[in-house]
């Protein structure tokens, strides 16, 4: 009798251990599918994705519509059911896969996933007819899956980190254009006064902001030549400062380029770090092939 329990405990406890090694190899492939962009079935995935939030997105817009909302209610309605429902299950798969799941859902993209579903299901708590702007508000929010995009896509990753290593220069860039134009609205202000439109600093500080940036919406105008002067030269002055960030945001961009170029992934491991000749993973012994997402 024994004998007998402890073999049944034993191929219990073969059972168990095999079923955890089965659910923690499904996580890690889910998490290598969903997270990861480098595999054919992560950009298959990623593809299929980016569809499903164009379309709705472009639903959304349309129901925004009249005279398409009436004719074509239940069609919007039964398409929002199928979309929150797909992008519901994605939620879940992800905070599984990810292994914790607090740390996904208080993510930039994890309030971003929670956002396109959330609207949806608070419609189905949300009734009455006092009610109807607070759901239609809530609703709009729909369209935050637009920036569920950026995840999908390598080049936003490349230039996201482009971003942020370049966020110093581009911090002192914005600080100085700020003292440039605080500086000229009050200028702009003393020298042509209320006759010509500048009734404040602030005010003034707009039409410096305005013309800086070559907008020129016509709205304020100085009236005098010393007026007109400074603002021919804070005309000229905008085209030069535009070159400014972009000349920081390109260099980060081949930096970037050049730091990744001849990394190598394993399809199956997903494993970095190998060496630029090798062909296969040294961890898995899976094919290697170049990394093309800005990672390292």
């Amino acid at each position: 009798m024994y004998c007998h329990q402890a073999r049944r405990c034993f191929y219990i406890s073969i059972l168990q251990t095999f079923v955890i090694m089965q659910a923690e190899k499904a996580r890690k492939k889910t998490y290598t599918i969903i997270f990861e962009s480098d595999t054919p079935a992560g950009k298959t995935f990623d593809l299929i994705l980016l569809i499903i939030i164009l379309f709705s997105v472009l639903v959304v817009i349309l129901e925004s519509v009249p005279d398409l909302h009436s004719r074509y209610y239940e069609a919007f309605r039964t398409i929002e059911w199928v979309v929150t429902i797909i992008f519901t299950a994605e939620y879940i798969l992800r905070m599984w896969a990810v292994g914790k799941p607090l740390k996904y859902i208080l993510s930039f993209y994890g309030i971003i996933d929670f956002l396109s579903v959330i609207p949806t299901y608070v419609g189905l708590i949300v009734t009455g007819a006092q009610s109807l702007l607070i759901i239609r508000a809530i609703r709009l929010l729909r369209v935050f899956r637009i920036l569920k995009i950026t995840r999908y896509t390598n080049e936003s990753q490349m230039l996201g980190k482009a971003l942020l290593a370049s966020k110093v220069k581009i911090s002192v860039f914005l600080f100085t254009v700020l003292t440039i134009v605080l500086i000229i609205g009050t200028i702009m202000y003393l020298i042509e006064g209320e006759d010509a439109g500048f009734t404040s600093i602030p005010r003034s500080i707009y039409w410096a902001i305005v013309t800086l940036t070559t907008v020129g919406y016509g709205d304020i105008t100085p009236l005098t030549a010393i007026g007109q002067f400074i603002s021919g030269f804070v005309m000229i002055l905008g085209y030069a400062i535009i070159a400014v960030p972009t000349g920081i945001f390109t260099g980060e961009i081949v930096k970037s380029a050049r730091i990744t170029e001849g990394k190598k992934i394993c399809k199956d491991c997903n494993s970095r770090g190998h060496e630029k000749d090798a062909s296969h993973c040294k961890y898995c012994g899976g094919r290697l092939f170049e990394s093309t997402d800005g990672t390292s």
